[in-house]
């Protein structure tokens, strides 16, 4: 389940980027008229309207958390997700209280390693305001009530299930995973269709020659040639919505269908292997991104000279908008990014990403291993049941979004 649609690793990631370097908006002084037309009908989603302040308040919030896609676009298609699940909790009689609206702003804030004050603050800088923050945060939390409420008891669940995601939550860096992926592309307005055909081939494809059949067909990744296949994986270095799928996968099983920013991505699970004398961690990584030209020459020419994360940082030369070096757990990382770095050694380069026409450049830097405390049965569990419900979850809001009379004024 998502919060308005965009996933939560990757909003977590982007607000330690963006808080560091604020979205600065100059205050304007507004005619009358215009801020009237603010507050004017953008859409109507059966009988409940959209607004342009709100488009362009949830657009702003977009942009502070560096999300994928067209920023208004994707923000009256969050608006519009988000009065489908007002209206079927209303209709299911579900409401949130203060306290778990109080509980979901103060842990997403902390994402940001800030109070829910500090970080309603932040955003203030960026002309957002705090009922935006609110609405964004109160939308995602409903849904996830209401999505339990419809499915819960037809998800089954097993004591098998519960001991083999405890064992990977307690021990992950003892397991390791041989896989295969099919990254469908997903650009901004073809999320639906890339989610649909994700979906037909997760449905229809059964064992590792159909799967790698296929990835040589659909698949857009540099693995496409070979069938999809990925050389051995720890399952720590994977982000946890990656992992639970593969894990939750006999050997021939082709997983649901996973977003990442930019694409929909399948898993075929091959192999399993573990290792007894692990200890129970959790993974940070660090890496730079450099936005370079899509040329195969100069691409080859900066992998030569790059031996380290210091001089790829210094092909930017000196152009800041090009280059990003970040450190995060791996649940924080964007499903993509940290798709590629779970396949990389320190010092070795990934370019199978783009953005707006430019290669992504990716070279890990460490990756840093923390031990944790284990996680009780019950969490396991929860986690666990949310797994499950998140593919029940896409498929009912498309049923509420088909039955929908959506106009414009």
């Amino acid at each position: 389940m998502r919060f308005s649609g965009l996933k939560r690793q990757a909003a977590a990631a982007a607000i330690g980027l963006v808080l560091a370097a604020p979205v600065m908006v100059a205050p304007v002084m507004v005619a009358p008229a215009l801020a009237q037309d603010l507050f004017a009908p953008r859409l109507y989603i059966n009988d409940r309207a959209i607004t342009e302040y709100e488009v362009q308040q949830r657009a702003l919030f977009l942009r502070v958390l560096r999300a994928p896609g067209n920023p208004e676009d994707e923000a009256l298609k969050a608006l519009v997700e988000d009065r489908l699940r007002q209206t079927e909790a209303e209709r299911l009689k579900i409401k949130l209280t203060e306290k778990d609206l109080t509980d979901g702003l103060a842990e997403f804030a902390s994402r940001a390693n800030l109070t829910t004050e500090q970080f309603v603050t932040e955003l203030a800088k960026a002309g957002i305001a705090p009922e935006t923050f609110r609405d964004f945060v109160a939308a995602g939390l409903l849904w996830r009530q209401v999505v339990r409420a419809k499915f819960l008891g037809q998800v089954p669940i097993s004591e098998a299930d519960v001991d083999r995601a405890l064992e990977a939550s307690v021990r992950p860096k003892a397991l390791q995973v041989l896989a295969s992926e099919l990254v469908i592309p997903a650009p901004p307005g073809q999320e639906d269709a890339a989610m649909a055909r994700a979906q037909d081939l997760s449905d229809s494809l059964s064992g590792e020659a159909a799967f790698a059949a296929a990835a040589r067909q659909y698949s857009a990744a540099p693995t496409a040639g070979a069938g999809g296949r990925l050389d051995w994986l720890a399952l720590s270095n994977l982000p946890a919505v990656i992992g639970q799928k593969i894990l939750a996968l006999d050997p021939g099983e082709v997983s649901d269908p996973v977003s990442v920013p930019g694409a929909v991505v399948l898993f075929l699970l091959r192999d399993v292997a573990e290792d007894t004398a692990a200890e129970p961690i959790s993974v940070s990584v660090e890496w730079v991104e450099l936005l370079v030209p899509d040329d195969a020459a100069e691409i080859g020419r900066i992998r030569a000279a790059a031996d380290d994360c210091a001089m790829l940082q210094a092909e930017a030369d000196g152009q800041a908008d090009r280059v990003t070096l970040t450190k995060a757990g791996i649940g924080e990382v964007p499903g993509d990014v940290a798709l590629e770095l779970a396949k990389l050694d320190p010092g070795e380069i990934s370019v199978a990403l783009t953005r707006g026409g430019l290669r992504r450049m990716l070279m890990l830097c460490g990756r840093e291993a923390v031990l944790d405390p284990a996680p009780t049965r019950a969490q396991v569990r929860d986690r666990v049941i949310n797994q499950k419900l998140e593919g029940l979850a896409e498929g009912y809001l498309e049923e509420l979004r088909a039955a929908a009379i959506i106009r414009e004024p």
